[in-house]
C-alpha cells in the first residue's frame, strides 16, 4: 500500500516515524507493507530530523495525490483551501483518504463525502475530533444499533487547563493562558481555542455522526471562555459545581430537532466530566440501550494524534485489500439544528441588589412572567446591597434570555453580576 502525506509537522512528523518504527507489525496487521509514496510539504529542502529519502519530500501536493502508485492520501494540512482540491482529487482518483481536518470536515464534509460515495472509497478522520481519543469510530460503528440522546464534551485541551488553573489555584483568566502557552498548551494566537471555534468544529462533526444529519459549524451556537471570571469560578464552587468549556449536541424531547452548542457551562462536581483536568479531553454519551459511555485521554499532541492517524491508515489499507469500502456517512435522519432559542438549558445568576424589603419578589416576578421557575435562591447582605444567587430550572434559553434582560433594567437591580449555564444534572 502505497502512501502520500499532505504535511510534515508535528503530527505528520510523528505519522512518519510510527510508520517507520511499527512497519514489520503494521504489515501483518494490513496483509501488504504500508510505504511512502511522497511526502508533500512548503520548502521541500529544508533540513528535517527525520530518517527518509530526501527525494521522497515535493512541492507539489497536487501532482503527488494524482500519481497512479498512490493508494492512500493522509492530510495534515489543515484550513480548507488547498485542502479541499487536494481531498476530492484523491477521492474521486478512486483513492483513500485519511484526514485530520476538523476545519474542512465541519464547514464542506458534505461534499467529501458525497466525493467518496460516488468513487466507492473511504473518508476516514478518527484525528479530527480529540486526538488519541477513539471516538470517531464508536460512534460511527460502534454505537450503529443505538440511539444516541446525548453527547457531552471537553474536547479542547487549551481551555480546559485554562479553567482548571482558575478553580485549582485561584488563577485569573489572563495568568492561566499565559501559562499555557509557556508550557505549550496554547497557540501565540489562542483566539481559535479560547474563542471556541476549534469546539464547535468538533461538536459539529460529532454530532453528525450522532445523529445521522448534516452539520455544518455554522449551525453550532458557540461562546467562547474569555468571559470566565474569578468571581464564576467561585460562584460554581460555592454551588458545589465547576466550569468546563463544553461541547453540548443532543436530541429534542420536544420536537423534532437537535441542538449542537458550544460554551462555558457550570457541572457538578460529582460528574465525570468535573475530574478531566488541564490538557486532557473527554466526552461523555449518553444512549437508550448502552446508556452512559465516556471516552477520556490525550486530545492533542503529535504522537496521540499520529496514533489515530495510523489507525484509521491501517482500517482503509484493509479495505482496498479485501476490495471492500468502510462505513460511509450516514445522514439519513436529516434532523433540523434548532436555534439556540429553543433549547433547554438552565442558568445560574448573580444579581448586585439593594438591600429593601420586595426586591426578591420583584427578581421572582421577572421569572415567572417568563414562565422560568426558580429552583433555588441564595441571599447573601452587605450594608445596603445584597448579591441574589438564583438557579433555575429547566427552561428554552430564549426565556431565559429574556428574563435576564429584564432584570438588568428592574428597579432595585443594580447589576447581574454574573450569568451561565449548568449542565450535566442537578447540582
Amino acid at each position: 500500500m502505497r502512501i502520500a502525506l499532505l504535511g510534515c509537522g508535528v503530527v505528520g512528523s510523528e505519522t512518519v516515524r510510527l510508520l517507520q518504527a511499527n512497519a514489520a507489525d503494521l504489515a501483518a496487521r494490513v496483509g501488504a507493507p504500508l510505504e511512502l509514496a511522497g511526502i508533500a510539504v512548503r520548502r521541500p529542502g529544508r533540513a528535517r530530523a527525520l530518517d527518509v529519502d530526501p527525494a521522497l519530500f515535493t512541492g507539489d501536493a497536487a501532482g503527488l495525490v494524482a500519481r497512479d502508485d498512490v493508494d492512500i492520501v493522509i492530510e495534515l494540512v489543515g484550513g480548507i483551501e488547498p485542502a479541499r482540491s487536494w481531498l476530492l482529487s484523491a477521492l474521486r482518483g478512486g483513492k483513500s483518504v485519511v484526514t485530520a481536518n476538523k476545519a474542512l470536515l465541519a464547514s464542506d464534509g458534505a461534499t467529501l463525502h458525497d466525493a467518496a460515495a460516488a468513487a466507492g472509497t473511504d473518508l476516514y478522520y478518527e484525528a479530527a475530533v480529540a486526538g488519541a481519543i477513539p471516538l470517531i469510530r464508536p460512534l460511527r460503528e460502534s454505537m450503529a444499533g443505538d440511539r444516541v440522546h446525548r453527547v457531552l464534551g471537553i474536547v479542547n485541551g487549551t481551555t480546559n487547563f485554562v479553567l482548571t488553573r482558575m478553580d485549582e489555584i485561584g488563577a485569573s483568566f489572563t495568568e492561566a493562558l499565559a501559562e499555557a502557552g509557556a508550557l505549550g498548551y496554547a497557540e501565540a494566537d489562542p483566539s481559535a481555542d479560547i474563542d471556541g471555534f476549534d469546539a464547535a468544529a468538533k461538536a459539529a462533526i460529532m454530532a453528525q455522526l450522532a445523529f445521522h444529519s448534516r452539520v455544518t459549524i455554522d449551525d453550532v451556537y458557540r461562546v467562547g471562555i474569555g468571559e470566565v471570571t474569578t468571581a464564576d469560578i467561585a460562584s460554581a464552587r460555592e454551588l458545589g459545581c465547576t466550569v468546563k468549556a463544553l461541547v453540548v449536541a443532543e436530541r429534542s424531547a420536544e420536537t423534532e430537532g437537535i441542538s449542537v452548542r458550544v460554551h462555558p457551562a457550570m457541572i457538578p462536581r460529582t460528574h465525570p466530566l468535573a475530574g478531566v483536568r488541564e490538557a486532557f479531553n473527554a466526552v461523555f454519551v449518553e444512549s437508550e440501550a448502552a446508556g452512559q459511555l465516556m471516552f477520556y485521554g490525550q486530545g492533542a499532541g503529535g504522537a496521540p494524534t499520529a496514533s489515530a492517524v495510523l489507525g484509521d491508515v491501517v482500517a482503509v489499507a484493509r479495505n482496498r485489500i479485501a476490495g471492500r469500502r468502510g462505513p460511509g456517512e450516514s445522514s439519513y435522519a436529516a434532523l433540523p439544528v434548532l436555534p439556540m432559542g429553543r433549547t433547554v438549558t438552565r442558568y445560574h445568576v448573580n444579581l448586585d441588589v439593594t438591600d429593601k424589603t420586595g426586591v426578591l419578589a420583584t427578581v421572582a416576578g421577572a421569572f415567572a412572567r417568563h414562565d422560568v421557575s426558580i429552583r433555588s435562591v441564595r441571599q447573601d447582605g452587605r450594608g445596603d446591597d445584597a448579591s441574589l444567587v438564583l438557579v433555575t430550572h429547566a427552561a428554552p434559553d430564549a426565556a431565559l434570555s429574556a428574563t435576564v434582560e429584564e432584570l438588568r433594567g428592574l428597579a432595585g437591580v443594580r447589576a447581574v453580576s454574573g450569568v451561565m449555564r449548568v449542565e450535566g444534572g442537578e447540582p
